[in-house]
């Protein structure tokens, strides 16, 4: 079957979409459209695979379902990493053979088996049906009923299916995420209660005067990237950004804070200290690396060393000279002889 998806041209008119960020709208079209996606809205979205395309950070990732869970639009198991976009079915059901066999198939894939109960239920409050997946429904819910666990913690069936402990470990999952969520939500409403509406101004207005023009989706990220870090690092992040003058400028001021975070930089005083360490490793490394340069020796072939005794050595002395000729003598000898 063709590997697309539709997206109704009334989307953006929607009451629903009018009122998201232009963030949430973009995830919103990303979990529609995505490669992972099916037929029947119900599909494996682990969130490195959410990072990988969408650039955000794990943390982002998280807040953004959160947000769509809240919503009512989407529910997304841990264990399973599966997710479930709820009006699925509502806008993208086509009741043909070849369309069912397809959700038939992808359904009998689908790990947890809450998200199947869902959609069958869906599609028979919308007057379709799917009989095969009803009918596997039942069996196994007849199953349950006839082989009940009991206190001996005894296998219930011959089926690899071990119901009551998948139940209790998701509720235990559900758990953990609520205090998750509950520990989240607290740490985000002390971080911005720490921003003011003078910070913000001001860093909206450096950013407009040395970055880009600052646009509404600009401030909301300035609001954000403020309300999720100090704002003085916030402040530290832009001067980098305008002193680089990158393509995607409010990309790179959120990178730049997320290695920072990732450093447990959470001050200025901690970034200055982590710049001098730096600048300290960076002058011991070049101090090295010049006496490094400086001790290095150069071999000298023997016969260059000794060139100059060779020479002196080849030219006779003016002892041995006059030892062997006496020129004064010869010169007398030779004017007796003209004399004559």
């Amino acid at each position: 079957m063709a590997k697309y998806r539709h997206v109704h041209t009334t989307f953006w008119d929607d009451g629903f979409v009018l009122d998201l960020t232009p963030e949430e709208k973009y995830f919103y079209l990303y979990l529609m459209t995505n490669n992972n996606t099916t037929q029947c809205g119900i599909y494996e979205l682990p969130y490195r695979v959410i990072e990988m395309h969408t650039g955000y950070n794990r943390e982002t990732v998280q807040k953004l379902l959160q947000r769509f869970f809240e919503y009512g639009k989407i529910t997304y198991n841990e264990l399973t990493k599966e997710i479930m976009l709820i009006n699925w079915a509502k806008y993208n059901f086509i009741n043909s053979p070849k369309v069912k066999k397809c959700i038939e198939k992808e359904l009998f894939a689908v790990k947890h088996t809450p998200f199947v109960k869902s959609y069958v239920t869906s599609l028979e409050q919308l007057g379709y049906s799917l009989d095969t997946v009803s009918i596997l429904l039942e069996v196994q819910d007849e199953q349950k009923e006839l082989n009940p666990s009991n206190d001996n913690g005894s296998i219930p069936y011959q089926y690899p299916i071990d119901t009551p402990s998948k139940v209790c470990g998701e509720e235990k999952q559900k758990e953990k995420q609520k205090e998750k969520q509950k520990q989240t939500a607290d740490s985000e409403i002390v971080s911005q209660s720490t921003v003011t509406e003078e910070q913000l101004i001001f860093l909206t207005k450096f950013y407009d005067e040395n970055i880009q023009r600052a646009s509404s989706y600009i401030c909301e990220c300035i609001e954000r990237m403020a309300s999720e870090n100090n704002p003085a690092l916030v402040y530290e992040a832009m001067k980098i950004t305008a002193l680089h003058q990158p393509n995607i400028p409010m990309q790179y001021t959120e990178q730049i804070l997320a290695n920072w975070r990732k450093s447990f930089i959470k001050n200025v005083e901690q970034l200055k200290a982590k710049e001098e360490r730096e600048k300290k490793n960076r002058q011991q490394s070049s101090r090295y690396s010049y006496q490094k340069s400086n001790s290095r020796t150069e071999i000298v072939p023997e016969w260059f060393a000794n060139r100059n005794d060779k020479d002196e050595s080849s030219i006779p002395s003016a002892e041995s000279n006059n030892n062997t000729i006496d020129f004064e003598a010869e010169r007398q000898k030779v004017l007796e002889m003209l004399g004559k």
